[in-house]
């Protein structure tokens, strides 16, 4: 595939054999408005994109930022839709497509309920164990280990998270961290259908707001932390707070899990609306004696580049056992994920047996501080990192497994919250001894400007700091091989798994794990094989 080219997104996944439900009996309990027949037609999904519909479903047409969806009504049609759910707005232009249609006030704050009716996905339906971690950073990781620790349990798991959809053991590469409501609840509805126990979902502040959840009930819902973020999505820090504790409502989880590392942690205990339980790793806490007064504390015992290991001890007993990635808040990670499996219905026997048969956590993150450098020369790690918070546990993280010197590369993203990167840059030169600045997804921004805004802040945070920078990233991580030796390490935050860079709306094929693979490679220095996808055609 060539770099312009853009690759084809992911499928939007269905059950094999979905509910089929009457269309009248829709109508009569959403419809504010109908116009058309609605009797005598059955409809097997619901989706709102119509690159995704399938013959039989409803299509829901809402209002985007430059049309409104209805105005794709015919092509609907064409492709088999057997209704229009849409507003006001959207049913006048919706009418000449010669469909029915369905009016409510909103729909995509109707979508949840209406897409837990069709697949049977509600709250009080058959569904696997259902687990949602919510926070900062670590949703992804904490997904991850629920699934990894599932699988050391003999549970035949599924996972949703930013990086990949997993379904008993099939891989499908994700398209938002969390999908939209219609996509959610039909992966649901399959992951049913194929005898899964257990599913691990990450949800994030946007897919709250954005009703991308509705319709679900967790049985455990996770917290990590809050830092800054997503301002561009949220005015201030106080309202993307106030987005995630939706999440820890009646309506939305029956019990929570909640980490008190971070200030905000002791805010969602006070404001729960569910039973909760804390953990705790004073080390690391932004205030240790809450931290130690959580119900779960957690220590560290020891940190290498292959993992950490820790010991948690609480209400059910104690345990010690290894994460098998770098750092204390991956401990933190881990602890959660495993309070929350004991919350889930969980043994803590059997849990802890599994864990010591198989001599700690089995579980793959994705980018998530991420080996991939080979056992003689710099160590490297890639990760998906992108906030200051992120970089300061992380670059702390490396620099306690690293004798030499830790360099650090990264970008910012374009198109996004910009009022982080100043803090970007301050925590990443402050925490290395080699700063290298590239471009991450320039998207419709001047990648130019973006590097000289983080260079900038990174001189005023250290004005004699070794920085340099280097663009495009392909020739940044070459750099950076050739800047340190054995014994010293390189972090490249922000790509983590990504395979692809978002340049003025095309993904182009990227993998910051195999460039740094071939860099190392190009030195000199053993490689392991890649243990990930390659959007490369062949080696350079």
């Amino acid at each position: 595939m060539s770099i312009e080219q853009q690759p084809s997104l992911p499928p939007v996944l269905r059950p094999a054999n979905p509910p089929r439900r009457e269309l009248s009996e829709l109508a009569s309990r959403f419809a504010r408005e109908v116009r058309g027949e609605v009797t005598g037609i059955t409809l097997s999904g619901i989706t709102l994109a119509t690159a995704d519909l399938r013959t039989g479903e409803a299509f829901v047409a809402i209002r985007g930022v430059n049309r409104h969806g209805a105005e794709f009504s015919a092509t609907a049609a064409e492709k088999g839709a057997v209704a229009i759910i849409t507003d006001d707005e959207g049913a006048d232009i919706a009418q000449s497509a010669g469909l029915p249609v369905i009016i409510v006030d909103d729909p995509r704050a109707v979508l949840g309920a209406l897409s837990a009716w069709v697949y049977g996905t509600g709250a009080g339906e058959p569904l696997p164990l259902l687990f949602a971690t919510t926070g900062t950073n670590g949703k992804t990781s904490v997904s991850h280990l629920l699934e990894g620790i599932l699988d050391q349990l003999g549970v035949v798991a599924g996972l949703s998270s930013t990086a990949e959809r997993h379904i008993a053991g099939e891989v499908i590469v994700s398209r938002l961290t969390t999908p939209e409501a219609s996509e959610m609840h039909a992966l649901l509805a399959l992951m049913r259908e194929r005898d899964v126990e257990a599913v691990a979902v990450e949800v994030s502040a946007q897919a709250l707001s954005r009703h991308r959840v509705d319709g679900i009930r967790f049985d455990v819902a996770g917290f990590t932390n809050l830092s800054h973020d997503h301002l561009d999505d949220y005015a201030d820090m106080q309202e993307y707070f106030e987005a995630k504790l939706p999440l820890f409502r009646p309506d939305r989880a029956t019990r929570g899990v909640v980490c008190l590392d971070s200030s905000n942690g002791a805010i969602v205990v006070e404001r729960a609306e569910i039973p909760v339980i804390t953990v705790g790793t004073p080390s690391i806490a932004a205030d240790p004696d809450a931290a130690a007064r959580a119900d779960w504390v957690v220590v560290i015992d020891d940190e290498r580049a292959s993992g950490t290991t820790f010991t948690m001890s609480g209400p059910a007993g104690s345990l010690t056992t290894t994460v098998p990635v770098i750092g204390p808040h991956m401990a933190a990670n881990a602890a959660l994920a495993i309070v929350m499996l004991l919350e889930g219905g969980y043994a803590w026997d059997r849990i802890a047996a599994a864990l010591d048969r198989d001599g700690g956590i089995l579980a793959h993150l994705p980018g998530r501080t991420q080996l991939v450098s080979g056992d003689t020369g710099p160590v490297v790690f890639v990760d998906f990192g992108h906030s200051p918070d992120a970089f300061e546990k992380t670059l702390a993280a490396v620099r306690r497994v690293t004798p030499g010197k830790v360099l650090m590369l990264f970008g910012a993203d374009g198109d996004r919250d910009a009022s982080k990167r100043f803090d970007m840059a301050r925590t990443a030169v402050e925490g290395s001894d080699i700063l290298v600045v590239t471009d991450h997804h320039p998207r419709f921004e001047d990648p130019d400007s973006i590097r000289a805004t983080l260079v900038a802040g990174a001189r005023a945070a250290r004005p004699d700091a070794e920085i340099h920078e280097f663009s495009p990233p392909e020739a940044a991580i070459v750099a950076a091989v050739g800047l340190v030796g054995e014994g010293d390490s390189i972090l490249w935050a922000g790509p983590g798994h990504q395979d692809y860079r978002d340049i003025r709306g095309v993904r182009t094929p990227y993998s910051a794990r195999e460039l740094a693979r071939r860099a190392l490679r190009a030195a000199g220095w053993p490689v392991p094989d890649s243990h990930w996808p390659v959007p490369y055609s062949d080696e350079d």
